[in-house]
């Protein structure tokens, strides 16, 4: 089955075809680890590893490489302000982040690359830009990109070129969508960076954000690669001076396919501290809303759409899992107490249909409507055929072998295993004890501490061994309840 993706490039849905085989190179654009990321963050997150699950769900093999932006204007300041070196002011941020993407089941890339840990290949890059003519020094001894150097300048977010005026430069990370002018590529060190600087041939300074995206991705993915993704919010100026220094340096073709993921608004308002609809994972879960929910309705909608975020949504999303789960309970009762040997039921068709449409759906970029209508609509037969007493035990384990072929994309429907969980533990259960776990490796005790006063709630004790943690259902309390 040929997988279609939205180009943003192109403005249309193209047949993906990998460069090498079923091999695929995928950067994303990770976090700025100034602070806290926000729901709005994880909405792009939570739509990248949708995409690499789909990948890896048609056979592919993905090698996903994610930036962390460790230094630019929001670190830089925010270090000052706290009056601590900047990788003491990062590092926190970098552990939570860790522990949020494995709270909503993301998948971890193959590399994660620091900005700081490449000054090295921004340099080497920047040199390349600069013997090739597209680059120049200015004044204050910064180096610039000269966009009108590059005559392709704006083929991706088709910015309007005739605002330019030549000459003018925007020396700051991000700047406004109206700004188009030459962006700098390395910054002369000035007081405002206080401690925070590197050598460089052209004097002490630090690179700016774009060329650190462009260095990583090509070190670690090659001059041309297959997917760069990220929020629609970055498509101008940061993806299309990516592409500018890139195609610049090397005369090739710098990505083949661009996914963008739309805006997410709250309550239908943008997001923002002053309207007081700013969450954080931290803020749902205190607001009594699991990480499992926060994912789903995360994927509630089509990842180019805009998504309003909703207490409604939520509890939409809630209503829908439960019944879920009822689902499963109900049809693996039935795997156990039939016998395997009893004729076939009313599902198989029922099945097969759900598999194809959700097959279908995923692979029309990601068109999740289409997913979750499959999902409901073998729910909705599995509950008929439950109530009318027509399901085997075959049955029932095909569709809920059908309903975990789904989960490998969706990854919050908890589907128990054949053997009725790793060693009769729920999904959900394992999924707690599994972002413990990480939220420990960072050092994130006070959220390690927080779920397992959850795990408790739910009826299970949870216990760390040389081994691992181990849960065991409480006595006062049935496991999962």
């Amino acid at each position: 089955m040929n997988i279609r993706f939205y180009n943003s490039m192109t403005r249309a849905k193209e047949v993906f075809k990998p460069l090498s085989g079923k091999r695929v190179g995928m950067y994303t654009c990770g976090p700025t680890v100034y602070n806290f990321a926000h729901i709005g963050n994880f909405r792009a997150y939570v739509f990248e590893d949708l995409l690499r699950r789909t990948l890896e769900f048609f056979g592919y093999q993905v090698t996903q490489v994610m930036n962390l932006t460790d230094v630019d204007d929001k670190t830089i300041r925010g270090a000052k302000n706290a009056g601590i070196p900047l990788d003491e002011y990062t590092e926190p941020y970098k552990n939570a982040f860790f522990s949020d993407m494995a709270a909503l089941r993301v998948e971890r890339a193959e590399v994660y690359p620091a900005a700081t840990d490449h000054i090295p290949e921004m340099i080497e890059l920047i040199q390349t830009l600069l013997g090739k003519g597209v680059a120049y020094k200015s004044p204050d001894g910064s180096i610039y990109f000269s966009i009108d150097k590059f005559p392709d300048y704006g083929k991706l977010s088709k910015v309007d070129l005739d605002s330019q005026r030549a000459g003018e430069r925007v020396k700051l990370d991000e700047y406004a969508k109206d700004s188009v002018a030459d962006f700098a590529l390395w910054k002369a060190w000035d007081e405002d960076d206080g401690d925070v600087f590197w050598e460089s041939p052209w004097g002490k300074g630090r690179p700016g954000w774009h060329i650190e995206c462009s260095a990583m991705s090509m070190k670690y993915l090659g001059e041309t690669f297959d997917i760069h993704t990220g929020g629609i919010d970055n498509m101008f100026p940061h993806h299309e001076d990516e592409i500018a220094q890139s195609e610049a340096a090397t005369g090739k073709t710098f990505v083949n396919y661009w996914l963008h993921c739309g805006y997410l608004v709250v309550n239908g308002e943008k997001m923002s501290k002053s309207l007081g609809n700013f969450f954080t994972l931290r803020d749902l879960r205190e607001n009594g809303w699991r990480d499992r929910e926060i994912r789903a309705a995360l994927l509630s909608g089509h990842y180019r759409k805009m998504l309003d975020f909703s207490e409604r949504l939520l509890e939409q999303t809630r209503s829908v899992l439960k019944s879920l789960d009822g689902l499963f309970d109900r049809l693996s009762r039935r795997v156990s107490s039939s016998s395997f040997d009893t004729p076939e039921g009313s599902l198989g068709d029922a099945v097969e249909g759900a598999g194809k449409v959700f097959a279908e759906s995923i692979a029309d970029d990601l068109n999740v409507a289409g997913a979750w209508a499959a999902v409901h609509a073998l729910a909705k037969q599995a509950n008929k055929a439950l109530d009318s007493n027509e399901v085997s035990a075959r049955d029932a384990e095909l569709a809920l072998d059908t309903f975990r072929k789904f989960d490998r994309i969706l990854a919050v429907l908890d589907v128990p295993s054949g053997d009725g969980g790793a060693n009769g533990v729920p999904g959900e259960v394992a999924s707690l004890v599994e972002r413990r776990s990480a939220a420990r490796k960072a050092k994130d005790f006070a959220s390690a501490d927080a779920i397992r006063d959850e795990l408790l709630a739910l009826g299970w004790t949870v216990k760390d061994t040389p081994d691992g943690a181990v849960v065991t259902p409480t006595a006062t309390s049935p496991p999962g309840k």
